[in-house]
């Protein structure tokens, strides 16, 4: 299944602008106010708050104030669940980052639902080659393929691995900003739900590549929202579809991404989901990353 109705979130204790990710994530800006985590922290709580109001099952754990990971608000770069029980760790660019894995959180969470196996690729951080997780990879679970963006936090190496281990097809291609940046993670410019895609085609400024994506998508049933540099710049690639206790469809993004959307857009999108937005301001400005980076989907078997 492509959706799950259970999702891990990490609240923080020590949210902040974090210099070591700033170097290739062009989408965070470091904020002049000084209440940066307090802000955050309430944010964090509203979209919990939005998120069980809706009817998804939400495992919060909380941050520690040591190691100092400030980017642990968004967990699903470290680890991903899925369906046959297998718990994947990915290998992290930022040093800093590489902390957030703890083996607690892997407990806790073993203790509502069956971990048959864990696979663990950070290893590769020895040979400084990265792959972090459903940030670099879009994954269709329905098709089993894996999309994602070149760029230092995706080695095409460790892509060729995971595949291996987890039976994706990988699809690779190259994606940039309105300055012909790299982008950082695959997440921020394209979204796959069960039935639809959301994607910033212009993004992809090889043609070959953008029609190996488009046909890929049409293949596959995908009714294709596209979206341009200001939207993806708002954060409009960054949503996730999950499901809530009565198998009715959301697609979650923030506040952000939502007002960017133009009414046809809106439309278009409402026909496969039910829309849910959280403001996240300080939490996209300071981290560069929004709802889909804080919802890490655990598709693990429930006990």
């Amino acid at each position: 299944m492509q959706t799950t109705n259970h999702i891990l979130m990490i609240r923080p204790v020590d949210f902040k602008f974090n210099a070591q990710t700033a170097v290739n994530n062009k989408f965070q800006q470091a904020s002049a106010q000084g209440d940066v985590q307090n802000e955050a922290l309430k944010e964090f709580d509203g979209f919990v708050a939005l998120l069980t109001s809706n009817g998804v099952d939400v495992t919060v754990i909380d941050d520690t104030l040591t190691p100092e990971t400030p980017d642990s608000i968004f967990p699903n770069n470290w680890v991903s669940f899925h369906a046959n029980g297998e718990v994947i760790l990915y290998p992290m660019f930022s040093e800093n980052r590489r902390k957030e894995r703890r083996e607690d959180i892997i407990e806790t969470i073993g203790t509502h639902f069956t971990i048959n196996k864990i696979t663990d690729l950070s290893t590769y951080e020895t040979q400084h080659i990265f792959l972090e997780g459903t940030g670099s990879l879009v994954l269709d679970r329905e098709h089993n393929i894996a999309y994602a963006c070149k760029s230092v936090r995706m080695d095409e190496k460790v892509l060729a691995d995971f595949c291996e281990k987890t039976g994706y097809t990988p699809l690779v291609f190259n994606a940039v900003d309105s300055e012909g940046f790299p982008i950082y993670h695959t997440n921020v410019m394209m979204c796959i739900g069960d039935t639809f895609a959301v994607i910033c085609f212009d993004s992809i400024p090889n043609q070959q590549e953008k029609e190996n994506v488009k046909q890929s998508l049409s293949s596959t049933g995908k009714e294709i929202v596209e979206i341009s540099f200001d939207q993806m710049n708002h954060f409009a690639g960054n949503m996730l579809q999950i499901e809530n206790k009565n198998k009715e469809h959301l697609l979650v993004m923030s506040e952000q991404a939502y007002l960017s959307l133009k009414k046809e857009q809106v439309t278009a999108l409402e026909k496969h989901c039910k829309l849910i937005y959280a403001p996240l301001y300080t939490i996209e400005k300071n981290g560069g990353g929004s709802a889909r980076c804080m919802l890490a989907e655990i598709h693990l078997p429930v006990k």
